[in-house]
């Protein structure tokens, strides 16, 4: 097929791989433009969408909107057959989603139409839920209520976000070429009218803490936000991220360090880090963080 692929992160770029891989002629890759990066939070950074789409020798366009006449028409004049969108960051208006031959097909990280939106592999992990998945979805107007034409289902067990995003990324690549090689068999399917639920875009101010909630929450959302942006507290004044914890024994106030082996009270229960990271520092092993940094029974963590 002649496709337009449309992503941007880390997660999209299975599924450009798998489309080149399958012979499918990739015409062009749109993606986010490249924002402030780098070490010194200033040199413009391209996605990895745009960098492997270069290295793949794809052309590249990023405009930062599809609403005007020029972009639309540009997009329609490509001539695709599909458009194949991973975790692209735009909302695409109706001209572009009926612009290619057999519209827009995304691929969606959750089970539709559990966790629409932008965050779902975080919140899924968040909510407890005990699997996830990945769908190709045809897309339509509306935030992610398009008919799904497959999916694939994973548990999550104790997996961070991080790990379970790579999961669904390569799943959902495989998908997408099984898909495309046979749009018939794949009908669309209509998403059920209840269930769904709002996968919000995840806020730093949910990334500290609260160790008032009990042991399984905590360390819930300890593996929501690994690698990025990490949960954190403050251990002896200090902010360190938290980015693998396990289930404890011990009890006490909430955030208190009940044992020397920086087992942390919840409001019920505990968590004992696993890795951690201090500011500016590397990530480390506990063993490794306490050697250099004891930490006292006792000492409060907020």
């Amino acid at each position: 097929m002649r496709i337009i692929f449309m992503g941007t992160p880390d997660f999209a770029v299975p599924t450009l791989d798998a489309l080149v891989a399958a012979g499918h002629e990739v015409v062009c890759a749109y993606t986010q433009p490249p924002r402030p990066g780098g070490r010194r939070g200033k040199e413009l950074t391209p996605t990895p969408v745009h960098c492997r789409a270069e290295e793949l020798r794809i052309a590249v366009r990023h405009p930062a909107s599809l609403k005007g006449a020029e972009e639309r028409e540009a997009f329609a004049a490509l001539g695709a057959d599909v458009a194949v969108v991973a975790a692209y960051g735009l909302i695409l208006p109706q001209a572009v989603l009926d612009a290619p031959k057999h519209g827009c097909l995304n691929v969606h990280g959750s089970l539709l139409p559990r966790w629409r939106g932008a965050a779902p592999v975080q919140r899924a992990i968040l909510a407890g839920d005990e699997e996830t998945g990945v769908g190709i979805m045809q897309m339509a107007a509306g935030l992610d209520t398009g008919p799904v034409r497959a999916e694939a289902r994973v548990p999550i067990d104790r997996k961070s976000a991080g790990y379970l995003t790579e999961q669904l990324a390569e799943l959902g690549a495989g998908l997408m070429v099984e898909v495309l090689a046979d749009l018939p068999g794949h009908a669309p399917r209509p998403q059920a009218e209840d269930g769904a639920t709002y996968a919000a875009k995840i806020d730093k101010a949910e990334t500290r803490i609260d160790f008032a909630q009990d042991a399984g929450a905590v360390e819930r959302q300890i593996r929501a936000f690994s690698p990025w942006p990490g949960a954190w507290c403050e251990i002896d004044g200090v902010r360190h991220k938290l980015l693998e914890a396990e289930i404890a024994e011990g009890s006490g106030a909430p955030g208190t360090a009940v044992d020397q082996r920086l087992a942390i009270a919840c409001g019920s229960g505990a968590i004992r880090p696993v890795r951690l990271q201090r500011a500016g520092k590397p990530v480390m092993a506990l063993e490794d963080f306490l050697r250099g940094t004891p930490v006292a029974e006792g000492t409060l963590v907020a």
